[in-house]
């Protein structure tokens, strides 16, 4: 079983904007989610654990190791795919990952060859392994991401808004493959989509601000919204008195009519029952937390 533990994690920037709060999490295998909005923390988070940069205070420990001060006792056991990578031109899928796995340290001929297409079939793309990647789809290219990341066998792997762009089919085969790679290691899903996080994580974490607002199964956080949220179809004329009556945690147009969700004990006049959904949770944390 792996483990990170994040201890007290601050990060304060030269020009004194602090990026990271006080964070604390303990992520063992399977799927993290690092839920928020863009501008929250994720990516300086990500920065941090993968050594980047040194917190400003705090301690990162991975499986026994502090990496702060030993950050190759994690990087040599890493995998990341950023939500943007070029690519080569010109270069086949198969000889690019010939490549990256040389500058992993895979020396061997043989090693590589075997590890590489090992890793091709998992991903899915063992047929297109002497195509150029600059052709790929956006999905083969988010697949091929996941194959350089998992060369020189990972650990813990982060993946950062991995589904941005690809279409509802791809994005299932996607969220399959990340499930299935899960067992044995950590992956940490960076995103601001609750679909993502809702479809494949057992445990999350909602960030803002650099402060880690609420943790835990996301199942639970739904389970503590039962019997509390009520919405109901408004002139959009209304939506500021109700905002200073009732706890508005979301609002969207619906074939053009405002539709309101609230937060209450008991159901206000003239609204009715919904079920929560982890998009509830998540506007919940966040309204909550701006207040």
């Amino acid at each position: 079983m792996n483990t990170l533990k994040i201890k007290n994690v601050s990060l304060v920037y030269n020009n004194g904007y602090q990026a990271l709060n006080a964070v604390n999490l303990e992520i063992k295998n399977g799927i993290f989610g690092l839920l928020g909005p863009n501008g929250a923390g994720k990516s300086s988070l990500m920065k941090t654990i993968v050594g980047l940069q040194k917190p400003s205070e705090g301690s990162l420990i991975f499986n026994g190791s502090d990496i702060v001060n030993e950050p190759f006792k994690i990087q040599k056991h890493l995998g990341f795919l950023p939500q943007y990578f070029g690519v080569y031109p010109k270069v086949s899928a198969y000889n690019l990952l010939d490549h990256i796995a040389k500058l992993k340290g895979i020396q061997d001929l043989g090693q590589r060859h075997e590890q590489i297409m090992n890793i091709l079939e998992k991903v899915n793309l063992l047929d297109a392994k002497n195509k150029e990647v600059h052709t790929f789809s956006g999905g083969m290219k988010q697949r091929f991401g996941v194959a350089q990341a998992l060369l020189g066998e990972p650990k813990i792997v982060i993946v950062d808004e991995p589904t941005a762009g690809l279409d509802p089919e791809e994005r299932n085969r996607f969220n399959t493959l990340l499930s299935e790679l899960s067992e044995d290691i950590i992956v940490v899903l960076s995103t601001h989509l609750v679909e993502d996080v809702r479809n494949l994580c057992s445990t999350m974490a909602i960030i803002e601000k650099g402060a880690i607002i609420s943790q835990g199964a996301p199942t639970y956080f739904i389970e503590q919204l039962n019997g509390k949220l009520w919405a109901k179809a408004i002139e959009k004329s209304e939506l500021s008195k109700l905002e200073t009556e009732y706890r508005v945690i979301s609002k969207q147009l619906i074939e053009k009519v405002m539709h309101i969700t609230v937060n209450e004990d008991v159901c206000p006049i003239g609204f009715h029952a919904i079920t929560p959904s982890l998009e509830h949770v998540y506007f919940n944390y966040l309204n909550r937390y701006k207040k």
